[in-house]
């Protein structure tokens, strides 16, 4: 280790030091391992345990093997399993805190330590609607950069209601059997009385609302007005583009947020490996998406979760998200791309049952394996060496005879020796509760035949988010996109930037479009072009 990594690792642990010293109650923990069963994730929770006892002394830990008398009262049997607690709440966690899973222990042991849920007012008008028990599952994954969010709001819900809500965190690398038992091969994903209510992150209000009405909502409507914020300028989207906006606006002079209702860098956080960022060789996505809003954060407030639902133009701009209502003088529009489906059969119905687009958040399930990566560009090369590299036996699908990604990503292919079927369509994807094989099609010699595989990941591009910019009125390209001049849109006072106005889909020129629009927007507003 160097000693700037030396300096940052210290740094890191000072300030998660920091913000246990807020805790002035002890937090026992009972760890339920059985030797010889899942001895390197037992070790592993042992070991992250370790790590935080040495930043504070409010941990108790107990250990425990399976056929203590304790594991039969508690009703224990996976090891290694973490229960917090058990005399306040109902809290589980079967597997060890890897990865970014390390960020939900540290949330579990500050909610639980505090004895407080810090839900918003909106959740709380909500959760208190409950009155039935709720047995909540949610299964996470080391690699996941979603996961998080989501149990942070199992979490929150667990601490609010322990008389009625009960809650395992599952890993599905240290507990394949029981995701597999519930089909759970995407994650995040969350059951409540094993009922799936939530597939994939959702903000913390609309959690709580698929949790009471047990089905996932896709729409939250405050019951009543949240805090209204003012502002120079609202960015909606928080990935490169919006991050960087934001720096420059702010920097500039302009009081700025950023709303973002998923997880902040966007497609960049659940990108395995970034090759083509100035300056850096290679970097990891989650790693650059940190570096990104680490630096933001020292310019502009960001709001997480907040999922932007009516703009409506004027003087000022009022921008109404789940959360709260924003008065500002200019919007920029940075909401990105979303994921393009392929539209075939058994696709939606098989969705997180071995459907992914997200290589980095579900492949650790497929180790060892049979994958398909659909698609011919950077992305599906690039998800394709990583699935091969954690252990799947991956395949790359595409319809042309040629890839259409670079050329350093094609001979990484064939240095790999992953195989890739040519003039190629997925026609089909099949299997009853979760995928078992796919129909392909030939488009040269016609044939079609069928192909045994466990999962298929597709990586054919993108469509641009562009269902709130509908609304608001904005002019669209032919091609989907949202249309500008000088990144200024037919709306006055609003503007575009990034993947969701068109343009190459690099995070470098994404970055850089943030740069020059957030510019634009200062010159603007000093000198208004619509007045």
């Amino acid at each position: 280790m160097d000693p700037q990594e030396e300096t940052q690792m210290l740094e890191a642990q000072q300030e998660i030091a920091r913000i246990l010293g807020s805790i002035e109650r002890e937090i026992p923990i009972f760890l339920y391992a059985e030797p010889g069963q899942n001895d390197v994730f037992s070790d592993a929770a042992r070991q992250a345990i370790r790590f935080f006892r040495q930043l504070t002394d409010k941990i108790v830990i107990r250990e425990f093997n399976l056929s203590h008398e304790s594991a039969k009262k508690l009703n224990v049997e996976a090891s290694p399993t973490l229960i917090f607690d058990p005399d306040h709440y109902n809290i589980r966690w079967l597997g060890a805190p890897l990865g970014e899973e390390g960020r939900i222990f540290l949330e579990a042991l500050l909610l639980i330590g505090l004895q407080e849920s810090h839900l918003s007012d909106q959740s709380h008008q909500v959760i208190k609607r409950i009155d039935t028990p709720r047995n909540i599952k949610v299964f996470v994954s080391p690699s996941c950069p979603y996961c998080p969010q989501q149990a942070l709001n199992t979490l929150k819900a667990a601490v609010e209601k322990p008389d009625l809500i009960s809650l395992e965190i599952v890993d599905i690398q240290a507990n394949p059997e029981l995701a597999n038992q519930y089909s759970a091969q995407s994650v995040p994903q969350t059951f409540a009385n094993d009922i799936l209510v939530a597939q994939g992150a959702q903000n913390e209000e609309l959690f709580m609302l698929s949790l009471e009405k047990m089905e996932q909502q896709t729409v939250f409507i405050p019951e009543v007005d949240a805090e209204e914020v003012d502002a120079d300028l609202v960015i909606v989207g928080g990935g490169p583009s919006g991050l960087t906006a934001g720096i420059y606006a702010a920097r500039s002079g302009l009081k700025t947020v950023v709303l973002e209702k998923g997880v902040l860098g966007g497609q960049v956080a659940t990108t395995p490996i970034v090759e083509n960022y100035p300056g850096l060789k290679q970097i990891g996505g989650k790693t650059l998406v940190d570096i990104l809003v680490t630096h933001a954060l020292e310019y502009v407030q960001i709001f997480p979760g907040e999922a932007a639902s009516e703009i409506t133009p004027g003087n000022p701009i009022r921008v109404q998200t789940n959360r709260r209502k924003f008065n500002t003088k200019a919007v920029l529009m940075t909401t990105g791309a979303t994921y393009r489906n392929l539209k075939v059969p058994g696709e939606s119905r098989l969705g997180g049952h071995g459907v992914s687009y997200c290589a980095t958040c579900d492949g650790p399930f497929f180790k060892g394996k049979k994958a398909i990566v659909v698609g011919g560009g950077n992305s599906a090369a690039t998800e394709a060496l990583h699935l091969h590299h954690i252990g799947v036996d991956v395949t790359i699908v595409h319809r042309r005879d040629t890839l259409k990604s670079q050329d350093f990503l094609v001979k990484n292919l064939i240095q790999n020796n992953i195989p890739i079927l040519f003039d190629t369509i997925v026609k089909e994807i099949r299997g009853k509760h979760r995928v078992e094989e796919v129909l392909l099609y030939n488009n040269k010699t016609q044939e079609s035949y069928t192909r045994n595989v466990n999962a298929v990941f597709i990586a054919i591009g993108y469509d641009p988010a562009v269902d709130l910019a509908k609304k608001i009125g904005l002019e669209l390209t032919d091609e989907g996109y949202i249309k500008h001049d000088n990144y200024r849109t037919n709306v006055p006072g609003i503007y575009a930037a990034g993947d969701v106005s068109g343009g190459y889909k690099q995070i470098v020129t994404a970055a850089g479009h943030g740069a020059e629009a957030a510019l634009a927007i200062f010159e603007d507003l000093i000198n208004p072009y619509w007045a």
